[in-house]
């Protein structure tokens, strides 16, 4: 289940979600997107707005140690019987944007986002066998381009397959993103916890994979 379709559209839903949500709701900061908080950093800093560098800084730092807790967690609960590790992930994530969303402090808000984004990211990186990302677009863009390439070239039904599922991921993370961002236009800052729904949903997936 944790490699299925049903859960990576909902997990690809959130992920859109949560980046429109920071852009238009956390100062114009990517949760998910590092590169775009790299060159903000960068450029902020060499201008010398030390401030405003840090409010890009932080949710990159923020991302570094998403990714390690995901692996610690995965370590220390791998052969658990109670719960699938990928579940207490989940539940992490869920509990760091309920509070993102009584936050009025947008950088603390960003660095919740980031953290709660990279584990995601580094926790459910596959579907159907195929590597995603369900957080970002550039990795899934390159592999479903590769992938048509291939096609051309071969004409084999699995590669044909690759295409439609890596497009059909980018053409969900969008949904998600344009349903954020137009909720957090209107709604602010408490949006984020439809997210927090859709990764509930994905938490309940989870179980048919231990009941079976």
């Amino acid at each position: 289940m944790s490699q299925s379709m049903p859960l990576a559209i909902l997990l690809t839903l959130a992920g859109g979600f949560q980046d429109a949500y920071s852009y238009n709701s956390r100062g114009h900061v990517f949760a998910n997107a590092q590169t775009g908080n790299i060159v903000l950093f960068a450029q902020n800093l060499m201008s010398a707005q030390f401030s405003q560098a840090l409010h890009y800084l932080l949710p990159v730092l923020a991302f570094i140690l998403g990714v390690y807790i995901s692996e610690k967690i995965h370590q220390k609960y791998k052969y658990s019987h109670l719960f699938h590790w990928r579940q207490l992930v989940l539940v992490s994530e869920i509990f760091l944007l309920i509070l993102a969303g009584f936050l009025k402090t947008d950088m603390i808000a960003n660095v919740l986002l980031s953290f709660a984004c990279a584990m995601q990211v580094q926790t459910f990186r596959k579907v159907d066998s195929y590597a995603f990302a369900s957080t970002m677009c550039i990795g899934n863009l390159r592999s479903g381009m590769a992938a048509l390439s291939a096609f051309m070239r071969n004409h084999k039904k699995q590669q044909l397959e690759q295409v439609g599922h890596y497009f059909g991921v980018i053409f969900l993370f969008a949904v998600g993103a344009g349903i954020g961002g137009n909720l957090s236009i209107h709604y602010g800052v408490p949006v984020i916890w439809g997210s927090c729904i859709l990764l509930l949903i994905s938490f309940c997936l989870m179980f048919a994979e231990q009941i079976e």
